[in-house]
């Protein structure tokens, strides 16, 4: 799931969800902040859509993991 939300990154919610559609990847408001509150999984699909739509690679939203 994303590790930043979408006012941190400087646009709303529907903004975001708006660009996310726009590019062919049907997202509402409310599945975006369900999938930043990590109560709705978050597909590749959804990253990569995600991540195209704020033009960054995906990996950088993801939660860094650290070693066991």
């Amino acid at each position: 799931m994303p590790s930043k939300s979408s006012a941190e990154r400087g646009l709303s919610q529907r903004q975001l969800a708006d660009r996310v559609t726009a590019l062919g990847h049907p997202m509402s408001n409310t599945m975006l902040s369900r999938i930043e509150r990590a109560q709705r999984r978050c597909d590749v699909d959804d990253l990569v859509a995600i991540a195209e739509a704020l033009h960054v690679p995906a990996p950088a939203l993801l939660p860094s993991l650290r070693a066991v």
